[in-house]
């Protein structure tokens, strides 16, 4: 596979009136085309902040990242998609229209992108609620739905802040299966940022872990399941319990620097 992403180096601090907050610490790794890595860690050790690197909201304070072989550009970032914990579907469209809604932005709504986007919903079991609003939908289709919008505009690299975790653990464990299968067969490359060391162990091919603040990384593991598992299915393979205690352990036995 060819390298799509990497960091070289990559440090970030926040600046404020109280002085300097050092939140991400000398980060090196890669992500290959076609891969799903998970990001793993403590609560502040700069997951999010991370993300926000990535999609070119904030710039490193030192170190460098590129981008299909290149220092990360601004014209990059519009060939990313960013899913946030909530859906951000509007109320006053309908599921089509705000599947839509990126292609309206980037002037990108052409006859064949919006055949696309209806085809995918047709693909992954929304085509006969397009005229719904967003109120009318479970949760789970709606976060279908956003996930969705988002690859109507073919992005090279998804970003994941925890799409998840608004919703209730039956309805986790279904979209996060729904989601990881659609990201599969969509052929997509995406990085995951979750507190759920399960939901990182069924979706990710690696899962980076992270210290506590200053974030930089402890380890990264390999995950490997027999071809073709579902999210879902892999935490029932014999392999799920394996993964999860390895990673415990690596969250638990250097308590200092990742508690």
């Amino acid at each position: 596979m060819d390298t799509l992403l990497e960091l070289r180096d990559v440090n970030y601090s926040y600046h404020s009136i109280q002085g300097e907050t050092h939140a991400l610490s000398n980060l090196n790794f890669t992500v290959e085309e076609g891969e799903f890595l998970a990001i793993v860690g403590p609560s502040g050790c700069g997951k999010s902040t991370l993300l926000s690197l990535l999609c070119g909201l904030i710039t490193p304070t030192g170190g460098s990242i590129r981008f299909q072989g290149h220092d990360l550009t601004r014209n990059d970032t519009l060939q990313m998609g960013y899913m946030l914990q909530k859906d951000q579907l509007l109320e006053w469209r309908d599921i089509s229209s705000n599947v839509a809604l990126g292609l309206e932005i980037q002037h990108k709504n052409t006859p064949e992108n919006l055949a696309y986007a209806n085809e995918l919903l047709n693909t992954y079991g929304l085509g006969q609620f397009t005229c719904k609003r967003p109120s009318e939908l479970s949760g789970g289709m709606r976060q279908r739905a956003a996930l969705i919008r988002t690859l109507v505009l073919h992005p090279r690299l998804l970003l994941l802040d925890e799409p998840f975790s608004a919703l209730d653990y039956q309805t986790r464990l279904t979209v996060s299966d729904d989601i990881g299968r659609i990201i599969r067969q969509e052929k997509k490359t995406a990085i995951l940022v979750t507190h759920d060391l399960s939901e990182a162990i069924s979706l990710g091919d690696r899962i980076l872990v992270l210290t506590k603040r200053p974030g930089t990384i402890h380890t990264i593991l390999p995950v490997h399941f027999p071809e073709g598992l579902s999210p879902l299915e892999k935490r029932n393979d014999s392999n799920f319990k394996h993964y999860f205690n390895l990673l415990w352990k690596e969250f638990n036995q250097n308590e200092g620097s990742i508690h």
